[in-house]
């Protein structure tokens, strides 16, 4: 873990003070977090919050999130982190948090965006030498070669030359990379996001623990079809995620929200400005404290 160098402090006090008015704009602790959610970034967002946390006992926690996504095992222990410190979690995406980034969010008590923001398809994607690559990807064009095998579409020779290139080992890695990203969404979203979803509301029927857990099944099958969404780096909007999946989106953009929209839009840009200026992908920053922790290994 590498903090940032004393020569930055000028811009290292003025994160501190933005992501202070964040904190103030939500009335919770705030934390930064920007970059790939790849294995080592679990560790420095734990010792991170675990330092703040020997001199602070609030129990409510807003990230200010941006991610292209990750591993979704790397989610699930940062999940387990947060949660085991804080009883509140607020998710803010000024920008995107794709794929696994999104798994993260649907880990949120609420979900704040504007016209802007978006998420993405929870199509996972696993470590292949130095890149991640999208997993079920991989799984749709087998069972199309199967398919087209099956139709007389391929040779045999066509076939045993493409299969040749499916690991079937991998093929199963994806999909279990897969099930437990919809497992995931079905424990988390009730658990938190659902928890005060009390009536229907079209017909305002009690709900259940079993609509709950129907509702997130649906959410995530949906989040997790790439034939719906055509592409692993498609954004979805606020928007669709309210009228077409119905999951709960509290707006940015509204005029009561127009002070958290500021905190965030301020120390978004500054913090992104600097990840540049450093050549660093991945950073982690809590309020209270004054120098952002890089991920390492992740630069440009």
């Amino acid at each position: 873990m590498m903090p940032l160098p004393n020569s930055d402090s000028i811009i290292q006090e003025q994160l501190h003070g933005l992501l202070g008015e964040v904190a103030q704009a939500f009335e919770t602790d705030a934390l930064g977090c920007s970059g790939p959610l790849i294995y080592g970034a679990d560790n420095v967002l734990r010792m991170v919050i675990e330092e703040h946390k020997k001199n602070d006992a609030r129990r409510e926690l807003t990230i200010v999130l941006t991610t292209f996504g990750g591993i979704v095992e790397v989610v699930q222990r940062i999940v387990a982190v947060i949660r085991h410190h804080y009883d509140v979690v607020n998710f803010v995406i000024p920008d995107y948090a794709y794929s696994a980034g999104t798994i993260l969010v649907m880990s949120g008590d609420a979900i704040y965006m504007d016209y802007f923001s978006r998420l993405g398809p929870i199509d996972p994607q696993i470590e292949r030498g130095d890149r991640l690559v999208p997993a079920l990807g991989y799984c749709e064009r087998y069972k199309e070669l199967i398919e087209e095998s099956r139709n007389r579409q391929l040779t045999d020779a066509e076939l045993a030359v493409l299969i040749s290139g499916f690991d079937q080992a991998e093929l199963h890695q994806y999909e279990q990379a897969r099930d437990l990203s919809v497992s995931l969404l079905q424990d988390w979203l009730p658990r938190y996001k659902f928890k005060n979803w009390e009536k229907t509301e079209t017909q305002g029927k009690a709900v259940t623990l079993d609509d709950k857990k129907k509702r997130a099944k649906e959410i995530a099958d949906d989040l997790n079809n790439i034939k719906l969404w055509h592409s692993h780096a498609a954004g979805v909007s606020a928007q669709v995620l309210r009228d077409e999946l119905n999951v709960k989106i509290d707006a940015l953009d509204v005029p009561e929200n127009q002070g958290k929209k500021e905190a965030v839009a301020n120390y978004h840009s500054l913090l992104q400005d600097y990840m540049v200026n450093r050549r660093q992908q991945g950073v982690v920053h809590m309020c209270g404290q004054y120098q952002p922790y890089f991920v390492p290994g992740v630069m440009q």
